[in-house]
């Protein structure tokens, strides 16, 4: 994620930030990727703190207006749950505009999100035909590790619950082409295979013995959706890192120059070998303060070549080239 610039005085802006250092109000317009000083703003922005630009007054911003079905307000402690899963979904839409997904410049189908909190009983995650179904509650600390622990997951963030299930929408848009489900298959097998069926083998037995010389997480092993969900999410967790730290000022010695664009990089090869690289080092310095690893996965050959599969469709994909 980019850092911005101020548009009514000095310093820096940061992607969540509603008010600028001397106080003036401020809101990001995802169109032009820059912050600006003048309404109107989303209607959200009371609610739960949406700080981006709404196309008029009293509308909703371009990404609150994805979400057709938001959480029961009456649920304890749900608005700061819901704000902080609207934000890691900005963030991640912000990101997959990069390459053009969502943007006015994409003819295709928008997400829709549905958001609910666990009440009586657990919310879904998932995706359905376009409908990305994510529970709030995970936004609460202390559900996201016990929920971690038990489903032995080393990494579990609401921004990467949104790259994960915003991936199976995106694998929906593109197998409406022709040329995408057969190269899909070669890579990562047969889809059609009994989803349901799989996952219950999975949680049964658990990944095969050799997961790691093949997928990127033992999840990934399950069926070819959630290897295709988790290759994709590791994908952005991988660019928007590496983007995250060129924003600010900082250098690694396999960047191609300094002015180097992760987004841009056309070349899969170039853009993991200095994420790589660049998240082993942010992995020690997070160690000297007693944290866990920031990204603590091994990337095999079979991984490596199934990220640049991603990265050629994520790339191209939106505006149908």
């Amino acid at each position: 994620m980019q850092s911005f610039s101020n548009p009514v005085g000095g310093g820096t802006l940061w992607f969540h930030n509603l008010l600028t250092a001397e106080g003036t109000p401020v809101a990001y317009d995802p169109q032009a990727r820059a912050f600006l000083p003048t309404p109107p703003f989303c209607v959200n922005r009371d609610v739960i703190g949406c700080n981006w630009i709404a196309p008029e007054q009293g509308a909703f911003c371009r990404s609150c207006a994805m979400t057709a079905l938001a959480p029961d307000l009456d649920i304890p402690d749900v608005i700061p749950n819901w704000a902080e899963t609207e934000a890691a979904k900005r963030w991640v839409i912000d990101n997959l505009g990069r390459w053009h997904w969502f943007r006015p410049e994409d003819p295709g189908t928008r997400p829709v999100f549905h958001m609910l909190a666990d009440g009586y009983t657990l919310a879904p995650m998932g995706h359905g035909e376009g409908i990305v179904t994510i529970s709030v509650s995970e936004a609460d600390p202390v559900v996201r590790v016990t929920r971690k622990e038990a489903l032995k997951e080393p990494y579990r963030t609401m921004i990467g619950h949104m790259r994960h299930e915003i991936a199976h929408m995106l694998w929906w848009r593109l197998s409406l082409r022709e040329d995408f489900l057969a190269a899909f298959r070669e890579m990562f097998g047969d889809e059609r295979a009994d989803y349901g069926a799989a996952l219950e083998q999975h949680y049964i037995q658990g990944p095969p013995q050799d997961w790691e010389l093949f997928y990127l997480t033992s999840y990934a092993s399950a069926h070819p959706h959630e290897d295709w969900a988790e290759t994709t999410a590791h994908l952005l967790h991988l660019t928007d890192i590496t983007d995250s730290f060129i924003a600010t000022g900082l250098l690694t010695p396999e960047m191609p120059s300094h002015r180097w664009d992760p987004y841009a990089e056309p070349d899969t090869k170039v853009l993991v070998n200095v994420a790589a690289n660049l998240v082993m080092r942010v992995n020690h310095v997070n160690r000297s303060m007693g944290l866990s690893d920031i990204y603590p996965f091994v990337l095999s050959e079979a991984a490596h070549r199934k990220l640049a599969f991603v990265h050629d469709w994520l790339r191209r994909g939106a505006q149908g080239r």
